[in-house]
């Protein structure tokens, strides 16, 4: 492939791109852009977001831009608001040293009377959103009669927003003679059509595998309760100290409320839906493209175009309807030749979803155990260890007060002097997650995969039925998911049982297994002991009269001093409580 000295473009655009930091063009720089500077042919170009596109087609754009006319000769389309300034900038950065190129971005929530000033001014490049194009040709303000050449960028994104006929009204507007180039991720039934329709026997350029997602991206869900969505959340929040990151749901109203109570646990997050005016989703980008924000929660209408440089994670916080939305979602992380992640939280009924898009993208997705409580407290504490040890200590200002700091902490050694230091930074942190429960998997790990046979260990496998157990140990016994799992797998002989979701409370807890274990396993923890008291197992059974709320209304609960016939009483023979 050549380098950008050997595709002709002139010395001023070298400049400028050097000075942007561009080294080696990537994959679809190094094809496209020879083929626009030395041929007038149509180009189809298949690649992700945050592969290039924009330097791709901008850069020959700006060298064949005829800066003598005021006619308009280039017009970029696009998708969103976002997409469109981004572009002008990049389009006037390239041009910064090959003379004064008029660019001019044109999009609805601005204003429209002063991009018809500019527009009678003169511009050669226009670049547009659809729907505001639309309204000022109306308006007899944007003249596409000199246009030579048009840019579809993120065409896919432009039909799925419900720009087709926009897109069709446009191009019957511009000179049948002029070259269009079409940039997309994916190719669909309706970008063939608008190729057929208007363009010239295209050439198509694929990068990478024709819709598949990034291929530096690497693809992980977690088998989640439904309830525990939110919970799972602010453990991969917290198992990621760096992280940065796109949660995309599914409504404006679940949007709105995860990024709210993210908020109100102290993230640094913000919520980007459509029921934002203009000023409060540009300040809300703004805060987010300067790292003011770490995780920004979005609906897949209002993310379309976003173009943010280094994101750590997309998080599906809601699985897409429609399996192409994922590619986009995922490919806004592992941008520049970078790696990047995604993450699905999947409900044990989406499960017929994943494999639909594990399909699609021909990549396999790996099952994550959610993170437990130890692991988030080390992961946390030693990251903030690391902070400590290379945070910069040549202060002047702070040399002063050393003498009376460590006359009141002489009398303090080392390691206690660790401690509080420690404890000081993270006992509200660690508290949340030492009493706190541990979430447990619904059901095995499910092997998904193109052509796999059988998903070893899911539900289906078994009877579907599982029983729902009663435990005479909470957490104030320092019983906690580990424990439970420790003293099942002590007391059944090598058998292995799958434990499906666990409810911890202060003096019981409840968990479920598969039906078909659960007589033998009773039998077996009737017989055991934790930390020398005595374990009583049973069914938690249904309540008469209505489903029980697990806080046994209008009872006194079981209490470990009670005792009938001499033998302890289990709660769930005195107290019924509601089973799945």
């Amino acid at each position: 492939m050549k380098n950008f000295e050997e595709m002709g473009l002139t010395p001023g655009i070298l400049k400028a791109i050097r000075e942007m930091g561009f080294e080696q063009p990537m994959p679809v720089q190094g094809k496209v852009i020879p083929l626009m500077l030395e041929d007038k042919v149509d180009i189809i170009a298949l690649a992700q977001t945050g592969t290039g596109k924009t330097a791709a087609f901008g850069l020959p754009l700006v060298q064949s831009t005829n800066t003598e006319t005021n006619s308009t000769q280039v017009l970029v389309l696009c998708p969103t608001r976002e997409l469109c300034i981004q572009i002008t900038g990049d389009l006037a950065d390239y041009a910064k040293y090959t003379g004064k190129v008029k660019i001019l971005a044109v999009y609805g929530g601005a204003s429209i009377d002063n991009q018809i000033r500019e527009l009678r001014k003169g511009v050669q490049i226009i670049v547009a959103t659809p729907g505001r194009l639309i309204d000022l040709i109306g308006r007899k303000a944007a003249n596409l009669a000199g246009v030579n050449t048009v840019i579809l960028d993120e065409a896919d994104e432009m039909l799925n927003m419900g720009f087709l006929d926009s897109i069709n009204e446009i191009l019957e507007k511009v000179p049948e003679g002029r070259r269009t180039l079409l940039f997309s991720a994916t190719m669909s039934g309706e970008i063939a059509s608008i190729a057929r329709k208007y363009m010239n026997e295209p050439r198509e350029i694929t990068i990478g595998t024709k819709n598949s997602s990034a291929e530096n991206v690497s693809h992980g869900y977690y088998l989640v309760q439904a309830k525990d969505k939110y919970k799972v959340l602010k453990r991969i929040a917290d198992f990621e100290p760096d992280i940065y990151a796109i949660v995309f749901c599914r409504t404006r109203k679940e949007t709105q409320e995860v990024a709210s109570k993210l908020i109100n646990d102290g993230y640094n997050a913000d919520a980007l839906h459509g029921d934002l005016s203009q000023a409060q989703r540009d300040a809300v980008m703004q805060k987010f493209r300067s790292r003011g924000l770490h995780m920004l929660v979005a609906t897949d209408v209002a993310a379309r175009g976003l173009d943010v440089d280094d994101l750590t994670h997309v998080i599906n916080y809601s699985l897409p309807d429609d399996s192409e939305v994922y590619t986009h979602r995922c490919g806004r992380t592992a941008r520049a030749g970078k790696t990047g992640i995604s993450i699905s939280l999947v409900h044990l009924r989406e499960r017929h979803n994943l494999q639909k898009i594990e399909k699609l993208v021909k990549k396999p997705f790996k099952a994550i155990p959610v993170p437990t409580g130890s692991e988030i407290c080390g992961k946390q504490l030693f990251n903030w260890v690391s902070k400590l040890e290379n945070v910069a200590t040549d202060h002047q200002e702070i040399k002063k007060f050393l003498p009376e700091i460590e006359a009141k902490l002489a009398n303090l050694d080392r390691e206690e002097l660790l401690k509080r230091v420690v404890s000081l930074e993270f006992d509200r942190f660690l508290d949340d997650y030492r009493y706190g429960e541990d979430l447990i998997d619904p059901v095995p790990e499910i092997e998904t995969g193109p052509g796999r046979q059988g998903r070893k260990g899911s539900r289906e496998e078994y009877t579907g039925n599982y029983a729902r157990l009663f435990i005479n140990l909470g957490k104030s016994d320092g019983f906690y998911p580990e424990q439970l799992i420790g003293l099942v797998n002590g007391n059944t002989k090598g058998r292995k049982i799958q434990i499906g979701k666990i409810e911890l409370l202060k003096t019981f807890s409840f968990f479920e297994v598969e039906a078909g274990h659960a007589p033998d396993l009773i039998g077996a923890l009737n017989n055991a002991k934790f930390m020398n008291q005595r374990v009583a197992v049973e069914i938690a059974q249904e309540k008469s009269g209505g489903r029980g709320t697990g806080d046994f209304p209008g009872k006194k609960p079981f209490r470990r001093s009670e005792r009938k016939n001499g033998k302890k009483r289990s709660g769930a023979t005195h107290h019924h409580y509601a089973g799945r």
